[in-house]
């Protein structure tokens, strides 16, 4: 694979390279093959949101077989398989190349992931056992609410859903959309921002994390929304309304004001298990690409289509931005095991931006050769593509991450003034010095 260029594989844990040589295997052999399956056993109709497809149940049991479960938590929890960021990075594009089914086969899925992550990082042992355990043994699935339709959620200082302590309990009433996962018949609970305490001052101190069964009375799940007419049935992303919804205070995770806390551990090494799995997406639509202009029956003017000056143009370009991307993300999952995710944001950041946008350009060009078949069923890069759109929002909007990265890099501005102040008055030094 194209990774070899720019990591040596050799130089890695034992323990990853043999993942790593399963993972290419069982999802080029396995999960690619099971795709077409998949689609057919999905529910119809009434069916749309009950059915979940008998392959991806067998792919699941494969996988475990070979050892490829819960690969996305470290070397920090006990409950992982101790690999580094940058191990997993290179996994988690390799399941990139099948993002339907690869990722959920493995155990290795969002928004599973990051809430496993919230559990095994600041879950009490109640919490872990009753939540994290069949997380772990891929028995249930989860998801993670928190955007909200009636504020900007991009700024999750916003979010209005209430958690209001009464004697024993939390009441939790609120409006949440796009909860991907929700939809899905396995899904047994939500990990849920809100807020305990509004008037606080400190406006990162307001909101809280609160573990919500998905069967508590008060929950409604109003609708499925689309993207660009996919409802990725069965897990969907919903609308979904809580009513005067009552758990248990030990639901409570970590303690009340302790929610950006909890969501900023989650989201940075989530956020790199996106940006690697866009890169294999981006692959395999390549893939696709140099498949269909080889195509001998493929001929326009007289010339197969890999025989035209764009379309090698085009092949080269997203060669180079798969590559450009890839390393950037590499090094953001090197940082992470060095600094952790909090020293790594900068980095994060611009992996975010950069993976998602070079993944929906190599599709556009992938669908473009592909002619009108690239924008239909009949092919995986329509659905690569919106998929690829919604990261451009998913787990902070690319603006957001723009600001932080300027915000980084104009912390240099005094010393970079300082710099060129003390240059110019050596040169006009040396320039007083010369006989010119």
């Amino acid at each position: 694979m194209a990774t070899q260029s720019l990591v040596d594989i050799t130089s890695l844990s034992p323990k990853f390279q043999d993942l790593y040589a399963k993972a290419i295997d069982f999802v080029e052999n396995e999960c690619i093959p099971a795709e077409k399956t998949y689609q057919l056993q999905l529910g119809q109709n009434e069916n749309r949101w009950k059915v979940i497809p008998a392959v991806l149940e067998e792919l699941k049991v494969k996988a475990r077989a070979l050892g490829l479960w819960n690969l996305f938590l470290g070397k920090d929890y006990p409950e992982g398989a101790g690999l580094t960021n940058l191990e997993y990075s290179l996994i988690a594009e390799v399941t990139g190349r099948s993002p339907k089914l690869a990722p959920e086969a493995m155990n290795c899925s969002a928004p599973d992931t990051g809430n496993m992550e919230v559990l095994a990082k600041y879950g009490s042992p109640e919490q872990k056992k009753k939540w994290l355990q069949p997380l772990l043994d891929g028995k249930i699935r989860s998801a993670f609410a928190m955007t909200e339709p009636r504020v900007a959620s991009s700024d999750a200082t916003n979010i209005e859903t209430s958690i209001r302590r009464e004697n024993n309990e939390y009441v939790i009433n609120g409006l949440k959309w796009w909860i991907s996962g929700a939809g899905d018949p396995r899904c047994a609970v939500y990990i849920l921002m809100g807020k305990t305490d509004p008037d606080n001052k400190n406006k990162h101190r307001q909101q809280s994390i609160v573990i919500v069964p998905a069967d508590a009375p008060g929950i409604t799940v109003v609708r499925p929304m689309q993207v660009f007419g996919f409802d990725d049935a069965p897990e969907g992303h919903c609308e979904i309304v809580f009513k005067n919804v009552r758990v248990p205070l030990e639901n409570m995770v970590l303690g009340e004001g302790r929610g950006f806390e909890i969501i900023q551990g989650r989201l940075g090494p989530g956020r790199i298990h996106h940006c690697m799995r866009c890169i294999g997406m981006a692959e395999r639509g390549l893939e696709l690409m140099l498949n269909r202009v080889t195509d001998p029956s493929r001929r326009t003017f007289g010339k197969v289509l890999a025989e035209h000056g764009t379309i090698v143009a085009d092949i080269a370009t997203s060669r180079i931005e798969i590559d450009q991307a890839r390393f950037l993300v590499l090094s953001a999952a090197r940082k992470i095991d060095m600094v952790q995710a909090k020293g790594a944001m900068k980095e994060i950041g611009m992996a975010k931006i950069v993976a998602p946008n070079m993944l929906l350009k190599v599709l556009d060009r992938a669908m473009q050769a592909h002619g009108a078949s690239g924008i239909s069923q009949d092919t995986p890069l329509a659905h690569f593509y919106a998929s690829a759109r919604t990261l451009r929002y998913a787990d902070g909007p690319d603006e957001v991450h723009r600001a932080q990265i300027g915000k980084v890099e104009l912390r240099r501005a005094a010393e970079i003034t300082a710099k060129i102040a003390a240059q110019k008055e050596r040169g006009d030094a040396i320039a007083a010095r010369s006989k010119f």
